[in-house]
């Protein structure tokens, strides 16, 4: 029988992966002052035994005003990067499953209280608060404390950030970045007309949106090994009329691909209040499919992906390139494994757990 599509290998830039399968990056809201902590090393633990082919740590912020939360993980200082060192070591001890890390800044979206507390804005004069910036002075919801604008030095400044990160992942052996140009973090931002209103060479024209973006990746590419990928998280589009959408979108992953580009990983939404997104299950792989046929890259898919046969029906008739799993392989953290027994291929296994291998599925596990 031949190998299911998704369970053959892909090599992204240099990087081979054993499967198609990609764990998302999910933010734990778990760190202290930006720093991991024992939840990261049991939560990147427990998945880089998955059997996947690729794992990705969670939005790390470039700044300290990067984070989302002020239970975001970081890596912009010594701390931050020692604190990540130590959970690394730890899971790549028992797992030699590729890892790479989405590095992010989220602008307006920032400042905000723990999800399972709420989630709202937290004013800049709270503890745990601080004043956000942005592309433009427009708050993400009404009622919020308006961002900063930045200046042109402020956005040169926060290009050197991003490329001081990616050297810290360097050092860290991580093996792929991820760059977060989605859900209406810094980034998005930039590049969506609805919250980009500047007047300068970063704002109104599609090739001004794309200006900061695509300076973040240059500067992240010549920061970052050669023969380490590096690769953009996109939202494929506002789903609110006049702002980012999947043509504008094509544009931007070809100008990536032009700057050597390794992937592109295509969610949607997160900009805007008004969004009108038509969940379902797959919702997501039209964009990823557009994307697909209008650039060269390799393209993930992301967004409601919990089936087996919905996922190898992705891969194999070439709507993307890969799939990315969230919220579905925290509910079920060995699905790759499932999805092999299901489908008929192999998966690697940890020795300690291969005697777990049922009858029925006796070639299962990779030898």
């Amino acid at each position: 029988m031949p190998t299911p599509a998704l369970f053959q290998p892909i090599t992204v830039g240099a990087l081979t992966m054993r499967n198609r399968i990609v764990i998302a990056p999910m933010c734990q809201y778990s760190a202290e002052q930006g720093r991991m902590t024992d939840w990261h090393l049991i939560h990147l633990g427990h998945l880089a035994l998955s059997g996947a082919g690729l794992l990705t740590i969670e939005a790390s912020a470039v700044t300290p005003e990067g984070r989302i939360t002020f239970g975001d993980v970081g890596l912009y200082d010594d701390a931050t990067e020692a604190a990540m060192a130590r959970v690394l070591e730890s899971v790549r001890r028992h797992s030699d499953m590729p890892i790479a890390i989405q590095l992010a800044h989220a602008g307006r979206k920032a400042s905000t209280d723990l999800p399972w507390r709420g989630g709202k804005q937290i004013a800049p004069d709270h503890a745990d608060g601080w004043q956000t910036v942005a592309p433009s002075p427009a708050p993400f919801a009404e009622g919020e404390n308006p961002p900063h604008a930045l200046s042109v030095a402020e956005i040169e400044a926060l290009v050197a950030a991003f490329a001081e990160s990616a050297r810290r992942a360097a050092r860290l052996g991580i093996d792929a970045v991820q760059l977060h140009g989605a859900h209406g973090y810094l980034l998005h931002q930039f590049l969506s007309p609805l919250s980009n209103r500047r007047t300068d060479e970063y704002g109104g024209s599609l090739d001004n949106r794309m200006r900061f973006p695509l300076a973040v990746f240059d500067a992240v590419r010549a920061a970052f090994p050669a023969e380490r990928p590096v690769t953009m998280r996109v939202s494929g589009t506002d789903w609110v009329e006049g702002g980012w959408d999947a043509e504008q979108t094509v544009a931007f992953a070809r100008a990536l691909e032009a700057r050597g580009c390794a992937a592109i990983h295509v969610s949607s939404g997160g900009l805007d209040p008004r969004q009108q997104i038509p969940t379902g299950p797959s919702y997501q792989v039209p964009l990823a499919r557009a994307v697909k046929q209008g650039c060269g890259l390799p393209v993930v898919a992301v967004g409601l992906i919990t089936d087996y046969e919905q996922a190898e029906a992705i891969v194999g008739t070439g709507d993307a390139d890969m799939i990315a799993l969230a919220r579905t392989i925290l509910y079920e953290p060995r699905w790759p494994w499932h999805a092999a027994a299901h489908l008929g291929a192999h998966v690697k296994a940890p020795d300690q757990y291969l005697r777990s291998q049922p009858h029925r599925f006796r070639d299962l596990f990779d030898a």
